[in-house]
């Protein structure tokens, strides 16, 4: 499978070396930004104009949602979940929220330990790089490390050096260097690949609209494959973090894992060709595609949730004896789709009987569904809200057959 392949100046070069005692042939990408440049004409420019215009009316509903903080904080765990799924855990976005928020029997399995800290690198980037102090840092190698640090802080990854790169040679595919599908940069070649990496991600002089730079970082980091594990989820999340920073979007809103899982084998295949045919221009139309769809699918799942909640509130005003106790409960249910009775009179302050009045109110109009089948500890799922957030998470099916067991001691619900 490692046989030699003629170097490509566009794309990099292949170098020999010795990885776990037998010789393979390793890929040094070129420096960014390509040579020849990219050319931004044809196809390309009218994708590119399409995925302009997808961002642009995603970044704009986000500034008018009621509380862009609450879809931000929704759309960052189906985020984590997509991403890790591609790289074999089984965790859905319901597995993620019910260990967020309701604290099942038993341990965490290591599926949902490694989402739940994909969610917390991903927000640890995010806030440095919005703080203004001392403290902050833009989006660069250093920050890349402590966000890999807090990826692989616990569960199946944690003992892969998080938060360093790496000091041995890894590969992908196959059962060893010697047949793998592709062979990173050997250790001695890494730092001149990071450090050019770098430049390319500071340098203002570069002239690509930040949508071909990110689709550029992309391949590039996966590429380079600076860590032991984890490259593929930190190398997806470097997408909606660079656009961030370049202000293309307000928020962290554009998250492309579901495009690359739907469109597995042709991902691999154009990173691929990039690397032995230099084809950037190919990589960047599939990528903006992703864009594309990625940006309208997202902007219709805020519409159809801004639309659904407003609806839910007018159903409950109008059907309903308790709907001030039951507006309430459901304004908590925006925020936690899964509680339980415990946890909302911690949340809103009401009394335990008023909270059950509300709960029953709100399954009989639909809204909300027991999940458990038990007569004690009970979890409620806000069922529509969560049906639009799980497209393509893998929940849906699942949670219309499946029961869960409710946890033993529930404990208040985690601050979003």
């Amino acid at each position: 499978m490692n046989s030699p392949v003629a170097a490509n100046a566009r794309a990099g070069r292949f170098v020999s070396t010795v990885a776990f005692d037998e010789a393979v042939n390793a890929f040094v990408p070129a420096p960014l930004p390509p040579e020849p440049a990219v050319d931004i004409s044809g196809s390309l420019i009218s994708k590119l104009s399409d995925a302009d215009r997808a961002i642009g009316r995603l970044d704009g509903i986000a500034m008018m949602l009621p509380e862009t903080s609450l879809f931000l904080y929704m759309y960052v765990r189906k985020e984590a979940v997509l991403s890790s799924q591609i790289e074999g855990t089984q965790s859905t976005l319901d597995d993620l929220l019910l260990f967020e928020n309701v604290a099942l029997l038993g341990q965490p399995i290591d599926d949902i330990t490694e989402v739940s800290n994909y969610v917390d690198a991903m927000m640890y980037g995010l806030r440095l790089m919005r703080d203004d102090t001392s403290e902050g840092l833009p989006l660069c190698l250093r920050l890349i490390r402590e966000m890999h640090g807090r990826l692989l802080q616990s569960g199946r990854g944690e003992q892969k050096d998080p938060g360093e790169f790496r000091r041995s040679q890894n590969w992908i595919g196959g059962t060893r260097p010697g047949n793998a599908t592709y062979v990173p940069p050997p250790v001695n070649e890494l730092a001149g690949c990071l450090d050019s990496f770098e430049k390319f991600l500071y340098d203002e002089t570069v002239p690509l609209p930040p949508l071909i730079r990110a689709g550029l970082l992309h391949v590039q980091f996966e590429s380079i494959h600076p860590f032991l594990d984890g490259n593929g989820r930190i190398g997806r999340l470097l997408i909606a973090l660079f656009l961030v920073e370049r202000r293309v979007l307000q928020q962290p809103l554009l998250y492309l894992s579901l495009y690359f899982k739907s469109n597995r084998e042709a991902y691999y295949r154009l990173l691929q060709e990039v690397r032995q045919n230099g084809a950037w221009e190919a990589w960047l139309e599939f990528f903006l595609d992703g864009v594309t769809e990625t940006a309208n699918n997202a902007f219709d799942s805020a519409s159809r949730i801004v639309q659904l909640f407003r609806e839910d509130r007018q159903r409950i005003s109008a059907s309903t004896d308790r709907a001030s106790t039951a507006l309430r409960v459901h304004e908590v249910l925006q925020r936690q789709p899964f509680v339980t009775a415990n946890q909302l009179t911690t949340t809103t302050g009401l009394t335990t009987p008023t909270v059950n009045s509300a709960l029953q109110a709100l399954e009989m109009l639909g809204i909300v569904r027991e999940i458990t089948g038990k007569q004690r500890s009970r979890v409620y799922c806000y069922q529509e809200f969560m049906d639009i957030l799980d497209d393509g998470a893998g929940s849906r099916q699942r949670r219309a057959s499946q029961r869960i067991e409710p946890p033993q001691e529930p404990i208040p619900a985690t601050d979003p």
